[in-house]
């Protein structure tokens, strides 16, 4: 009876070592998935702001000409008529930049008013039927189909 009570005790210690093994196993495992997932989200983190920095450095470049064409029209602006058509020419360039990278005007004149892509700064009464649009006092624009700005408008009673 001795040897059978020696071995089973034998196969308890077997078995409590094993399982010691095994927790330690299992910690380090779980120890070296944090890390890995750790070393993972600072180099995400890390592509992103890269990403973000390409990203702006993309539209600066885009940009530029507009720029210089900005500073020689400041440099160069002998008359009041000279001077305003290279500011609208200006404009147009860099309207045009804006609206390939995704930009567009909400146009809204005449139109009923839509809390989700307007703002009401003021009423006023009218001839028309209420909530029509009478002015637009400043542009809104979508971004990709995303609302960058409110129109702010002015609208009957």
């Amino acid at each position: 009876m001795t040897g059978k009570k020696e071995s089973k005790k034998s196969a308890e210690k077997i078995t409590e070592k094993t399982k010691e093994q095994k927790i330690i196993e299992l910690t380090n495992d779980l120890q070296r998935v944090q890390a890995e997932f750790e070393n993972y989200r600072k180099r995400t983190e890390q592509e992103n702001i890269k990403f973000k920095e390409c990203s702006e450095a993309e539209l600066i470049k885009m940009l530029l000409p507009t720029l210089d064409n900005f500073e020689l029209a400041l440099k160069n602006k002998t008359t009041t008529k000279e001077f305003s058509k290279g500011i609208e020419l200006i404009y147009a360039q860099l309207y045009e930049i804006l609206e390939n990278a995704g930009l567009k005007k909400i146009e809204c004149t005449g139109e009923k008013f839509n809390p989700y892509k307007h703002e009401a700064l003021l009423t006023e009464e009218s001839d028309k039927e209420p909530n029509i649009i009478l002015e637009e006092l400043q542009k809104g624009y979508t971004f990709k189909e995303r609302i960058l700005r409110h129109t702010k408008v002015k609208v009957s009673k």
